[in-house]
């Protein structure tokens, strides 16, 4: 029997990058996974694979930061798999400057889709797993929970460029450390999984012109200097290159098997042993 079987899985983000590899891993252990992605296409091409391999899956299309999405995302879930077992907060971006060129649009927009998104999907998530864990008591049963909030390197020790998207991880891992607090007795284990250098297209390396993502009408620059990359590689990850979306993935994955159920508000860095 496959470790996560029968389970419901949301993993917001995962049409592309560490988003689809961590839904591809959860549902190649079992799992039921609710896609999600702005684009519907990206999601489709996911929810396709998956299906492929023999698993289940559906979509849930839109941005995180919509004031409505974390009930539609919960509600997907409920309606279709009637259940609600692993929740990853997975959806970001960047969108980096120094401190004084960057603009409170700019750092409202970090705030959102990195905190306020993965508040809202949690506390709509909240009276679901209520219940459940209120009937499974009654059963005499204990059934664990998981959820998993991505952060970063950046929100453990700060990086330069990064003001807004660091303060916005370092704020994730209070609401993880108080979320295991609040849920312990749901026998939820609340875990952060925050990641270094993992090789995506939002770090790619820079050439040209660079290049950008489109978010809801913006076009937002992103990628890293290759001799950053290089010096990262060289000089401050001890394994000595940086992660694929399935190494990363694989870190998340440690944390909705039974193996944590033991474990709860931690923050673990996924990052090849580099800390900034």
């Amino acid at each position: 029997m496959k470790k996560l079987e029968g389970k419901v899985a949301l993993v917001s983000g995962s049409g592309r990058g560490i988003g689809r590899a961590v839904a591809l891993k959860l549902a190649s252990e079992g799992a039921r996974v609710v896609i999600n992605d702005m684009d519907k296409d990206p999601a489709q091409e996911t929810i396709e694979e998956i299906r492929g391999l023999g698993g289940e899956a559906t979509a849930c299309i839109g941005s995180v930061t919509e004031a409505d999405f974390g009930d539609r995302f919960v509600k997907t879930a409920l309606d279709t798999y009637n259940g609600l077992d692993i929740i990853v907060n997975n959806a970001g971006y960047t969108w980096d400057s120094v401190i004084q060129k960057m603009s409170d649009d700019q750092f409202q927009a970090m705030l959102d889709v990195h905190l306020m998104a993965p508040f809202r999907i949690l506390r709509a998530a909240a009276e679901p797993i209520r219940i459940f864990a209120k009937n499974e008591a009654q059963r005499g049963e204990e059934v664990f929970r998981k959820v998993v909030n991505i952060s970063s390197l950046a929100g453990l020790g700060g990086n330069a460029g990064q003001v807004s998207y660091s303060s916005a991880k370092a704020a994730l891992s209070g609401m993880t450390k108080t979320l295991s607090k609040e849920w312990g007795r749901y026998k939820v284990n609340v875990n952060c999984v925050a990641f270094g250098l993992i090789k995506t297209r939002l770090t790619q390396p820079l050439t040209g012109e660079g290049a950008n993502i489109d978010v809801e009408g913006r076009k937002i620059a992103v990628g890293v200097q290759p001799a950053f990359i290089d010096a990262m590689e060289k000089q401050m990850i001890p394994l000595g290159r940086g992660g694929t979306p399935e190494e990363a993935a694989n870190g998340v994955y440690l944390f909705c098997t039974p193996e944590s159920n033991y474990i709860s508000g931690q923050v673990i860095a996924v990052s090849g042993g580099a800390s900034l």
